[in-house]
């Protein structure tokens, strides 16, 4: 890897999708929340102030993918230490798996769990941040009241989530996030004064008023009121997030660290440990065999995850050491190049093929602090149900617990985690930070990331053009969703005569998940950064 020529060759856009700047960078899912860490910046705040500005400002003007009904998770580098922010909601009191019938996982009132980004936030800006609250939550709140024009791609999704708006009884999704039951328009306004209301409140009365004050109370009404499981017990009862130790390998001499279990960082180092063992010259050569490999490569790591899962509140059954093994990870790597893998893969369609959204942000500021973020809601619009009188969107994490094996270590019960599927990482080279990375995608996270990294490190792509390349990824069940017109003609066939299902998209497609990251340059120079073109959002700084 030769960084001074990664470096060199970016170049920035006038879109806002490819920046540099002397002073700080972020790059967010939305041009407003990347304004909104800026702005922040450039008051003196430092890159926890920034992140949570723009975290909130996400939950106005992105809501089909976060929002204070949902869940954050984060990596802080202080400068000194590199801290793991575990912000998961807790599943509700009334929540068992008898209590839950299969289509109220992921629809209407009783799929949420408890939300913990309003916790999480407050959490790490009281602890971290430099700017007082009601400055951070000054950006969203002006969001929230003037609105913001609609894009193509949220009236897309809006169309796409119609049906499923509808399903709710009391239309509260539909009130919120529709025009008169219709999607907008792109280029309309949208306002959200309810929320610009409630968003007052918490600045003026900080987050103890969203669970144990009015807010919760009005919470605990609209549930009853619909059938919903959460109280106000429950969301009194909310913990602060927790602060744990990120996991961190080596891959190419780089340190890569990232989110620890109930997070998926795991399996993205363990996916990058199996390509540490592979010379860089191989993802230059054939792109059949490329995509070949990095399809069994991104099934054996998913299904590593599948086959040992680990909730550290409650099974802290592995350690760190068992759960990325470098001795495995080779012998794992030996067996797909023998052509004699020794692990029978199912080939049938299985949940983790339906799964939903999330959005990220990455920002260095001027001092070096740094913030790896993302946050969700669940699926596209989460549960389509909307708290009542307070403008925002209800989880549906409800979807992402085990069931059916009570020994599983997300089995759904009173006050546990869901298993999420998020990888914030920060990277660094020779002790220093380098990067700051993420990106929404479900289960195609972590392999969205890992090719991001292989064309950087491996292939001497800058950001820019990394970010650009074409993209694909397979899930557990065998299914390979790819950009379809972007790769070989040839490779569908290839593929397909291997046993693999395929799943064309589009060009540039939303569902192949969204890198934002963001560079300090090695000599001190400054930053770069990139916001996904699959996407809507922009990197800036000042």
């Amino acid at each position: 890897m030769d960084i001074e020529k990664i470096e060199s060759k970016f170049k920035s856009t006038k879109d806002g999708k490819c920046a540099e700047s002397p002073n700080g960078m972020i790059s967010t899912a939305f041009p407003n929340a990347t304004d909104a860490g800026i702005e922040i910046l450039m008051k003196g705040g430092n890159a926890v102030d920034a992140a949570c500005a723009s975290a909130l400002a996400l939950g106005v003007c992105e809501p089909q993918a976060s929002g204070l009904g949902g869940q954050t998770m984060m990596l802080i580098f202080t400068g000194k230490k590199v801290k793991a922010i575990d912000g998961s909601s807790r599943a509700p009191s009334l929540a068992h798996s008898k209590a839950i019938y299969k289509g109220d996982r992921s629809i209407g009132y009783r799929a949420t769990t408890v939300p913990s980004t309003p916790a999480t936030l407050w959490y790490v800006h009281n602890r971290y941040g430099r700017l007082k609250w009601q400055e951070i939550l000054n950006p969203a709140i002006r969001i929230a009241d003037e609105g913001y024009p609609i894009t193509e791609l949220q009236r897309r999704l809006q169309k796409r989530e119609i049906k499923e708006f509808k399903k709710i009884e009391s239309r509260s999704g539909a009130k919120y996030f529709l025009k008169n039951g219709k999607p907008y328009k792109v280029g309309d306004i949208f306002k959200q004064p309810e929320l610009a209301s409630l968003l007052r409140r918490l600045a003026e009365k900080g987050v103890k008023e969203f669970y144990q004050g009015k807010v919760a109370k009005q919470i605990d009404a609209d549930m009853r009121e619909n059938g919903g499981l959460l109280r106000y017990d429950d969301l009194s009862l909310i913990p602060w997030p927790i602060v744990r130790r990120p996991l961190k390998r080596e891959f190419r001499g780089l340190i890569i660290h990232t989110m620890p279990p109930p997070g998926a960082g795991r399996t993205l180092l363990f996916t990058l440990l199996m390509l540490d063992e592979l010379p860089p010259k191989i993802f230059i050569k054939d792109k059949n065999k490329q995509c070949y490999l990095l399809a069994k490569v991104f099934r054996k790591a998913f299904l590593e995850r599948e086959d040992r899962p680990f909730d550290p509140n409650f099974y802290p059954q592995l350690s760190e050491k068992q759960m990325l093994n470098k001795k495995y990870a080779r012998q794992c790597i030996s067996d797909i190049l023998a052509k004699v893998d020794k692990t029978i893969l199912p080939t049938l369609v299985t949940d983790d093929e339906l799964r939903g959204e999330t959005t990220h942000l990455s920002v260095i500021d001027s001092e070096g602090m740094a913030v790896s973020l993302t946050q969700s809601i669940e699926k596209v619009y989460g549960s389509k149900a909307a708290a009542e009188g307070l403008g925002f969107l209800y989880n549906n994490y409800l979807i992402d617990f085990e069931y059916n094996m009570v020994s599983h270590p997300f089995y759904l019960r009173p006050n546990a985690v869901p298993w999420a599927t998020v990888a914030p990482s920060l990277i660094f080279n020779e002790e220093k930070l380098w990067m700051a990375v993420g990106s929404p995608g479900s289960e195609r996270i972590f392999s969205t990331i890992a090719q991001f990294l292989i064309n950087i490190i491996d292939k001497n792509m800058s950001m820019d053009k990394a970010m650009l390349e074409p993209r694909m990824h397979c899930s557990l069940g065998g299914l390979v969703s790819l950009e379809v017109e972007r790769f070989p003609g040839s490779l569908i066939g290839f593929l397909e005569d291997k046993g693999y299902r395929i799943d064309a998209r589009e060009p540039y497609s939303f569902y192949l998940g969204a890198i934002h990251a963001v560079i300090k340059k090695h000599d001190g120079s400054g930053f770069q950064g990139v916001a996904e073109v699959r996407r809507d959002g922009t990197a800036g700084g000042y």
